[in-house]
């Protein structure tokens, strides 16, 4: 009689309704949907990518080509494809640009190796050999990197202008580069150097007119607040003026509304309202004996706070937003007083030399002139359609952020594809002189980084094949790892540093090196677990299994008779 073994019970040990996926084709999935994600910011790289316009649920449009603010709006829901929202993201804030560039290598890395993992090879082997490749990749970008002599001026100025300007070739406003990349330069330039704090520079927008007729103001501007009756009749423009800057609520109806008070005769009542009017008398005459005559405060400044100021030759402004006001606090000194008893105008006023309030487009914009204590400008962007003035504003940061790395860093690479196709022919000898599985990993990495040049042909209407046959020889045969894709060429190829088309080197170390850590943490994943809890979260109730289901169903039939 024949023994059979038995059968081990089957124990549960996940919560019912838990969906479970593993293996291979888990590790294949996930390798799928980053691909499909890529597909969707893939056209929108380079000086002749395209825009997508996105709608969201609220229906705000957005029409960009910014790889950073794609991702954000996707709104994608595969765990394994978040990664390349993650990456995009801190490219964004870490260098920001380079973000369309760094999901396309995440991408591509993922697509070159997924034949391998078909084929049985070992996710851990794979990883081995990306992360080889890609310090190999980082230390030749550092040895081929120009650095940048800063005594000269004149020359510094110049690699700052070509830097933004090749940032804002993939952009909107490529027509009006010049009058733009200016622009950044001196925003940035004016900055201090030691910090180049990015928040010193304020950006405001003002629908209407045309894109010349943005502005460059170095001081602190920000729209006119909403005003009470009298404002007309303040002053417009001072001259060195004393500034205070408060946190207090100047009407009337701010101490009635602080306090209960019971009364029972009439003259009670008034002894009230007359202690009202004596308390905001007080607080607007230690105001005016302080000197100031620009008053700001983050809360209203009701209307006989308003005529008062105005009979005194003071301007006023009320309900200041808290970033304004921090910029102004920076930019002419002084504190945010919360009373205004005890002022000390030497510790507790700003100024500045000049003040005045102008009229652009549609608005008035309150303008700080020649400010002390830091170094801050504004930006005040025109254009047709708020659409179009946020993608502005959206290539501006990132040109500003180029600048900002440039200064920090100094050292630059040409950009149209020629450094990834230097790479990609160092790697490719690289991985002749090893041996075993690791000469097609880092093998399979070289070939990834062509999809730069390859996808700025396709974009431009440019023969990949034809182009990219031709980078493959100039930069065998040849010394200068220069060769990149020149859209405006007939040839499609060209020395892009003598074309000036130059990046920062920390563009692409830190692009590659999160794509790299992206594309690992992708293929070192090999099982999903889904809770009913995060299934709720994500895309409402988990559908219940099993005795719940059936009993869900029965009670269902029980109450419908």
């Amino acid at each position: 009689m024949a023994s059979y073994p038995m059968m081990q019970p089957q124990i549960i040990v996940l919560k019912e309704g838990t969906d479970t996926s593993q293996g291979k084709g888990q590790l294949l999935s996930n390798i799928n949907a980053c691909l499909a994600i890529v597909d969707t910011v893939r056209t929108t790289l380079g000086p002749r990518g395209m825009d997508k316009l996105i709608v969201d649920a609220q229906g705000k449009v957005t029409i960009s080509n910014d790889g950073a603010t794609i991702m954000k709006l996707l709104e994608i829901v595969q765990p394994a494809a978040k990664t390349l929202v993650d990456i995009a993201r801190a490219q964004d804030a870490e260098v920001g640009d380079g973000t369309t560039s760094v999901v396309l290598l995440a991408g591509e890395m993922l697509k070159e190796i997924k034949g391998y993992i078909e084929e049985g090879v070992n996710p851990q082997v794979v990883i081995k050999g990306f992360r080889k490749a890609n310090q190999l990749a980082v230390n030749y970008i550092k040895e081929l990197a120009v650095s940048v002599d800063v005594k000269d001026e004149v020359a510094f100025r110049e690699l700052l202008t070509k830097c933004a300007g090749t940032a804002m070739n993939s952009k909107l406003i490529y027509s009006q580069k010049d009058f733009f990349t200016k622009m950044v330069v001196d925003a940035v330039l004016h900055l201090d150097q030691d910090d180049l704090n990015k928040r010193m520079i304020g950006i405001k927008k003002v629908p209407g007119g045309a894109m010349q007729d943005s502005l460059y103001v170095e001081g602190v501007a920000f729209k006119k607040t909403f005003s009470y009756a009298g404002f007309e009749q303040q002053p417009k423009r001072f001259t060195n003026p004393k500034i205070i800057c408060l946190n207090v609520e100047l009407e009337l109806k701010a101490e009635r509304d602080n306090a209960e008070v019971r009364v029972e005769k009439v003259h009670e009542y008034q002894a009230i309202v007359d202690a009202e009017w004596t308390i905001i008398f007080q607080k607007l005459e230690a105001i005016v004996n302080s000197g100031a005559k620009v008053v700001l405060s983050k809360l209203p400044i009701g209307d006989l706070a308003t005529q008062y100021f105005a009979d005194r030759d003071i301007f006023c402004a009320g309900r200041v937003t808290a970033e304004d006001m921090d910029r102004v606090i920076l930019a002419v000194g002084g504190t945010v007083q919360s009373t205004c008893s005890d002022i000390v105008p030497e510790k507790h006023l700003g100024t500045c030399e000049e003040f005045e309030e102008k009229q652009i487009g549609g608005e008035r914009y309150n303008m700080f002139y020649g400010c002390p204590k830091a170094k801050t400008c504004t930006l005040i962007l025109r254009g047709g359609a708020e659409q179009f003035i946020a993608e502005v504003e959206r290539s501006l940061h990132d040109a500003i952020m180029i600048v900002r790395r440039t200064i920090k860093n100094r050292q630059v690479v040409a950009g149209g594809g020629a450094i990834e196709m230097a790479l990609s022919r160092y790697l490719r000898e690289y991985a002749r002189t090893i041996e075993g599985k690791q000469q097609l990993i880092v093998a399979a990495y070289a070939k990834a980084l062509e999809v730069i040049p390859r996808q700025l042909c396709d974009n431009a209407g440019l023969d990949a094949t034809e182009v990219l046959t031709k980078l493959r020889q100039r930069h065998t045969q040849g010394q200068n790892p220069w060769y990149g894709v020149d859209v405006n060429d007939t040839s499609g190829v060209a020395d892009m540093y003598e074309k000036y088309v130059w990046e920062p080197a920390l563009v692409k170390t830190n692009a590659l090196s999160s794509a790299t850590e992206a594309a690992t943490v992708v293929l070192s994943v090999d099982e999903t677990v889904r809770n009913p809890q995060s299934q709720q979260a994500q895309g409402g109730p988990a559908m219940p299994r099993g005795a719940a289901a059936r009993g869900m169903r029965a009670r269902g039939r029980g109450m419908r008779r």
